[in-house]
Order: C-alpha cells, then structure tokens, then sequence
C-alpha cells in the first residue's frame, strides 16, 4: 500500500532584499547612468554562453513536490507586464544532493523588480494564480541540460508542498 502525501503549506513573505539575501538579490528599478554597486545583480554567467530569453507559463498554481538548483551560474527571472508572483526557495548546501526542509521559505514578489539566483540555491518555482505570464530568465544557454539537478519531495519524503 503506497504511503499517503502529506500537503505541507509554507506563507509566502513579501520579499525585500534582506530576507532574500541568503538566496539571492531582489533587483527595483535605479536612475539611467547610476555607476555599478552592491544593488545591482551580481551575475555569475562566466561558464558557458548567457541565455536571455522570455519563458511563457500557464496555470502554475502555487503546488509542488520537486525543488532544483544550479551550481555553475546565477539565474536572473522577472514577470513582465507587473504580474506579482512566487517562488520557493532553500539556501544552496555545498553541493549535497538534498535541499534541507526546515530552511524551505517562500515569497511573494511584486511585479515592479526580479530576482537573482545565487549559485546552488534550491528553487521551485515561478508560481502564480494568474492564467499567463511571461517571465524574463537570464541563465546559461545550457543551464537545463548540463545544471539542473532536480529533488522530488514525494520520493524523499512523500510531501507536497503550498504556498499560501
């Protein structure tokens, strides 16, 4: 008899830049000519050919069981048209295969900046009760082929998770 899932929700929290900075940047708009500093995204994209590119996604929901990381760039994403959004997310931890489930957080992010990725942080995601939306990603021409390691909660532990 197969073990039943357990629906685990997580509350979103308005992402700012301090409750993000253990997973990344959140990048708002700056004044035209403003020089480079800490508030702009801080981008490892030096291992392969950058990929910038608009992903469309449709009825997301805010439901998952599966979280990846990538550990050889960052990946910028933002929605277009100002459609607010969610993401999950868990701190990278060197390179072990399994995301730690008491560090799992999610937010919500406004549609007037993005995010940035750091380097191995875990991510599911981008989720949303919208019909469409298309998303910004700045990632690696390769990142899902050669840098997506996938772990599924339903195998591991036989959670889904909600964002609520």
């Amino acid at each position: 008899m197969a073990t039943p899932k357990i629906v685990q929700q997580i509350q979103a929290e308005l992402i700012t830049p301090a409750n993000f900075s253990t997973y990344g940047q959140v990048i708002f708009a700056s004044k035209d000519g403003k020089s480079f500093d800490s508030e702009d995204a801080q981008l490892i994209i030096d291992k392969g050919i950058p990929r910038f590119y608009i992903m469309r996604l449709q009825k997301r929901g805010r439901k998952f069981h599966t979280i990846t990381r990538h550990i050889q760039c960052t990946q910028c994403l933002g929605a277009l048209e100002g459609k607010d959004w969610l993401i999950a997310v868990c701190p990278s931890n060197n390179h072990i295969n399994e995301p730690e489930l008491a560090k799992i957080k999610a937010f919500q992010i406004p549609g007037n900046c993005f995010i940035k990725l750091n380097v191995g942080t875990w991510h599911a995601g981008p989720y949303f009760n919208h019909d469409v939306v298309d998303f910004y990603n700045l990632e690696l021409s390769d990142t899902n082929v050669t840098d997506h390691f996938t772990h599924n909660f339903l195998n591991s532990h036989q959670i889904e998770f909600e964002i609520i």
